[in-house]
């Protein structure tokens, strides 16, 4: 097996947490390179990584094959062109860039390139999601009428010394939290005619974003579906991380997906028991059909965030379909800046296709 040689563009905790993790332990990766500006985190966890000053000298490794960026979102588009102006294959952590005609461009250059660009939206693998996409496919609530989701947060203080507080441009909650669960939802119902959206700050001494309130009008699989997107920063008590309404039944589901809070503990990807959900949490399915009435826990499937690592080996070694391809998620970035005008000027905001 011919690994892939890996380097990251920073040891923050997105490389220490969502990235370093999978590429080590996949054996089809060699995470060969870290970026660290000042410091040397990853020498005990990763001794046989490299560790490089800058981005300018990461991108110079010959032998590297991949590179992932994760650093500040307002950095996402000069750093991805340099990489693939080296000649690296390369991923993008989200938002994958902070304007459509930013995305464009590198879609572009990597196809003129014949290099591989992908967004990380590792939720698409959270158990979660995963469940509520298999209930759907199953269609086990008949036609669906209405989904709803929201992803709770509570931290009534703005932390300092983060570029995520500090109103930098791709800060905020709706271009992170609303990355992912906008591509969830075009992931299921396809891309929408028009956004309604409500984005503000409710936190005191807030500078970024940490409310948003997103209609998704008309999706194109599902034109009379009614989809509702929310997060924020002051939610307490949770609200249900999803609820499905159709014309059989219901799902409802409160938790969160657990990989992260496993990760920040130190535990291993691939562990026995990885990514599976403790029972108390699964959703509740409650259905009627033909006077059946069922009302039961509903098994959450294992979360695997491995499989978005998974992807790109088999996509870069044998060629399988992207399924995290930048172009097909540049939609996401379309419909954030759509939510941004729509609560800018207060109406409903077509969308181009």
């Amino acid at each position: 097996m011919e690994k892939i040689k890996t380097g990251l563009a920073a040891f923050g905790m997105s490389g220490q947490i969502f990235h370093a993790p999978f590429i080590s332990t996949n054996p089809g990766f060699e995470l060969t390179a870290i970026t660290e500006r000042n410091k040397e985190l990853s020498k005990t966890r990763y001794p046989k990584a490299r560790i490089v000053r800058s981005f300018e000298e990461l991108i110079a490794i010959d032998e590297l094959e991949l590179v992932v960026i994760n650093t500040p979102d307002s950095t996402h588009y000069e750093y991805a062109q340099k990489a693939l102006e080296a000649g690296k294959n390369v991923i993008v952590e989200k938002p994958f860039t902070t304007t459509v005609e930013q995305g464009q461009k590198l879609v572009n250059l990597a196809q003129s390139k014949g290099l591989a660009i992908s967004v990380y939206q590792n939720r698409r693998w959270d158990s979660d999601f995963l469940t509520v996409q298999k209930i759907l496919d199953n269609g086990l609530l008949g036609r669906l009428v209405e989904f709803e989701s929201t992803f709770p947060r509570y931290r009534n203080f703005i932390k300092p010394g983060t570029w995520k507080e500090t109103g930098e441009l791709g800060g905020g909650l709706t271009y992170n939290l609303g990355a992912h669960v906008i591509d969830q939802a075009v992931q299921l119902f396809g891309v929408p005619d028009a956004v309604f959206a409500d984005i503000d700050i409710i936190r005191t001494g807030g500078m970024v974003d940490d409310y948003f309130l997103i209609h998704l009008l008309r999706p194109s699989k599902a034109p009379q579906l009614k989809v509702i997107l929310k997060s924020s920063y002051l939610m307490c008590e949770p609200e249900p991380r999803f609820v499905l309404h159709g014309t059989e039944g219901s799902f409802v589901k409160y938790g969160l997906d657990r990989q992260e809070a496993d990760l920040n503990n130190g535990q291993i990807p691939g562990t026995p028991g990885w990514g599976v959900e403790d029972e108390n949490i699964w959703g509740i399915l409650h259905t009627e059909k033909e006077g059946n009435i069922v009302r039961c826990k509903y098994p959450s499937l294992p979360g695997n965030y491995a499989g978005f690592y998974d992807n790109i080996y088999r996509h870069l070694r044998h060629g399988e379909p992207l399924l995290t391809d930048a172009a097909d998620v540049l939609p996401v970035i379309q419909l954030i800046e759509a939510a941004w005008e729509s609560s800018r000027e207060k109406k409903v905001v077509e969308i181009k296709k």
